[in-house]
């Protein structure tokens, strides 16, 4: 009888062994597992505030870099010579929906929508997913905005495509009057060959016109000198947003 004991008690005794070895390799093999879900959730948070922090270290650099050395010089914009032509237009509204057709490709001036962009619509930068109507931001042209068109070559992640970005975060929409907006050959026709910018203004309000200059690339500096020689003040309604 005691020697059946003493088997019994040694099976048991192995039973726990091999039982607590058991559970200290599960334990091991759900610590491996969690250490590595750590790595890989670190890994991608490290990624994504890498991105962030580039992101703000280079709006940072553009914030305090002046709007004349962003992008390329004037002499690189490769730009046209300004072209003007007799504007009209004015106070014509058109009612939403209705498409308006625009001779020029991207107009300067013409017939608008009545629902002008103001207040939190008006941004220096839109996207071809989040840009207002043709017809509206002509009416911004109306009320003194200076608009940079780009095309469909100024792509997203692009040079010329931050370039854009970093001039339109030089300025306040509403109280600089200046929009960044992406032109589609869909919108009615595309830029002339080798030009992928174009900025317009439409001035007044006497002896209104359609002012419009393209160019190869974007350029602050090429922006700067539009604006001083066409400013918000010259336009048809100056005084509206």
């Amino acid at each position: 009888m005691a020697k059946k004991n003493a088997r019994d008690n040694e099976r048991r005794a192995i039973a726990e062994q091999m039982r607590k070895e058991q559970a200290r390799k599960e334990r091991l093999r759900s610590l491996l597992i969690l250490g590595a879900c750590v790595v890989v959730v670190l890994g991608l948070l490290g990624s994504a505030f890498f991105v962030y922090w580039q992101d703000q270290r280079d709006q940072a650099e553009a914030a305090g870099t002046p709007l004349a050395e962003l992008g390329v010089v004037e002499a690189k914009a490769g730009c046209d010579e300004v072209q003007t032509e007799d504007a009209s237009g004015s106070g014509e509204h058109i009612n939403p929906p209705q498409k308006i057709p625009y001779d020029q490709a991207p107009p300067a001036f013409g017939k608008h929508w009545p629902n002008f962009l103001q207040g939190s619509e008006i941004r220096t930068f839109y996207t071809a997913e989040d840009r207002p109507e043709i017809e509206r931001l002509v009416h911004s042209l109306e009320h003194g905005h200076t608009i940079l068109w780009y095309d469909e070559t100024v792509k997203p992640g692009s040079e010329s495509y931050e370039q854009v970005q970093e001039i339109a975060a030089k300025f306040d929409g509403e109280e600089d009057k200046f929009i960044a907006a992406p032109w589609k050959e869909a919108d009615g026709g595309s830029f002339p060959d080798g030009k992928h910018i174009a900025l317009t203004h439409w001035t007044g309000p006497e002896e209104q016109k359609g002012v419009t200059q393209y160019c190869a690339a974007p350029s602050g500096e090429v922006v700067a000198s539009f604006r001083k020689a066409y400013p918000s003040s010259s336009a048809p309604e100056p005084a509206a947003p």
